[in-house]
């Protein structure tokens, strides 16, 4: 890879599939522009990705659409590849920056380095896609996957490239512009749409479960639903959707008394805020995902796969205010020592060389070791 030397102008393309991945790059995108260098963002119309980089300002081209419905990247492939190959080679990079398969094969047509910045160890198609084309894998300190010799770790999560304390500020008025009293406690519900290639075979939360769960929390709380799949009739039950704008989502993670959903991204976003959250779908269990591991480790997440212990915990949560008390000490006592993933991401740009960045090291497994005996319950004093 090449560094950012002296007064060199460089590009930078970096690719954005999702919502997740426009968070992920954002604040790296302002600095390395701002810093004079040229930067491509290429993305995917899908969900809100566009809104979100039409809100944040960024330099975007959109190589093509891809729905919520299991099947719907594949067909849209060809088409995506087609337009991506000649954006790539026209913009003429530098460094490539991405998640996955997409940022790879750019990197190959183009003859161009590519640093992965990546979380899921589910996606092992995407991984052996991208490998022979990859010169760095970016992982967080509980990713329980090697990827080979170029396979570096950070002390942190993708989440904390915008969400650690040095780069989330909360705007301060979500509350009005939910609609909101200033002590209205609410509830906010994630539901997967589970249209993406990881997801096949997967599932969370089912339609009844879904009802239930508005039903019961609505005796306590205001209830609001973030459904990616949109097919839940919101107007039959006693809840809100969540109709503000999606950039605004972490500052109702922030606010809010409690977090359920069926989702990944979500759910550590909330752990990283401080809001207490229960995570409930198949991935859940033997082989779950390392960062939920760690993450419940540390009693930030509560993960089962018990459809009745969703309901007691989020009842427990709502009806006992020390719980949300103690769940945000323990985060601030355990965000305080991960790393800023944008930092990490800015330093990458500049050396041209992952190894020579003090954040990186080179990834081994076992770094945290598993969680050890059976979580302590939700209350209580000692964090």
């Amino acid at each position: 890879m090449t560094a950012l030397v002296g007064n060199t102008r460089m590009r930078f393309v970096f690719f954005t599939n999702t919502p997740a991945h426009v968070h992920l790059y954002r604040r790296a995108v302002e600095r390395i522009e701002t810093a004079g260098h040229d930067v491509l963002v290429m993305a995917r119309d899908y969900g809100c990705t566009v809104a979100l980089l039409d809100w944040y300002d960024l330099p975007y081209r959109v190589y093509g659409a891809c729905g919520t419905t299991k099947g719907s990247v594949f067909r849209n492939l060809p088409r995506h590849y087609a337009n991506i190959v000649p954006a790539v080679r026209g913009f003429d990079p530098d460094v490539i920056f991405g998640v996955g398969a997409y940022a790879a094969h750019a990197g190959l047509v183009s003859r161009t380095p590519v640093v992965l910045v990546l979380d899921s160890e589910p996606t092992s198609l995407d991984h052996a896609l991208s490998r022979p084309f990859t010169t760095a894998f970016l992982t967080p300190h509980a990713f329980r996957k090697g990827l080979g010799k170029n396979h570096y770790q950070f002390r942190g999560f993708c989440e904390t490239a915008y969400l650690h304390p040095e780069e989330f500020h909360p705007s301060g008025d979500i509350r009005s512009q939910l609609g909101l009293d200033a002590e209205e406690p609410f509830v906010l519900l994630r539901f997967n749409a589970f249209g993406s290639h990881h997801d096949i075979g997967q599932s969370g939360f089912t339609a009844a479960q879904r009802g239930r769960l508005i039903e019961t929390f609505a005796d306590h709380a205001t209830v609001f639903v973030s459904d990616e799949g949109g097919r839940l009739d919101i107007e039959a039950l006693p809840a809100r959707p969540f109709d503000v704008h999606p950039a605004l989502l972490h500052d109702a993670l922030s606010a809010a008394r409690l977090v359920v959903t069926d989702t990944q991204t979500v759910c550590t976003e909330a752990a990283l805020l401080g809001t207490p959250v229960i995570r409930s779908n198949s991935f859940v269990g033997d082989g779950d995902m390392g960062n939920f591991v760690e993450l419940e480790r540390q009693r930030l997440v509560v993960n089962t796969a018990d459809f009745d212990e969703v309901v007691e915990t989020g009842l427990d949560v709502l009806r006992d205010e020390t719980i949300g008390t103690a769940w945000r000490r323990r985060r601030d006592e355990y965000v305080g020592g991960l790393v800023n993933l944008t930092d990490v991401i800015v330093a990458c740009a500049e050396s041209g060389d992952p190894s020579t960045v003090p954040s990186l090291e080179r990834w081994r497994a076992g770094m945290d070791g598993p969680p050890s005996g059976t979580p302590e319950p939700l209350a209580g004093g000692s964090p």
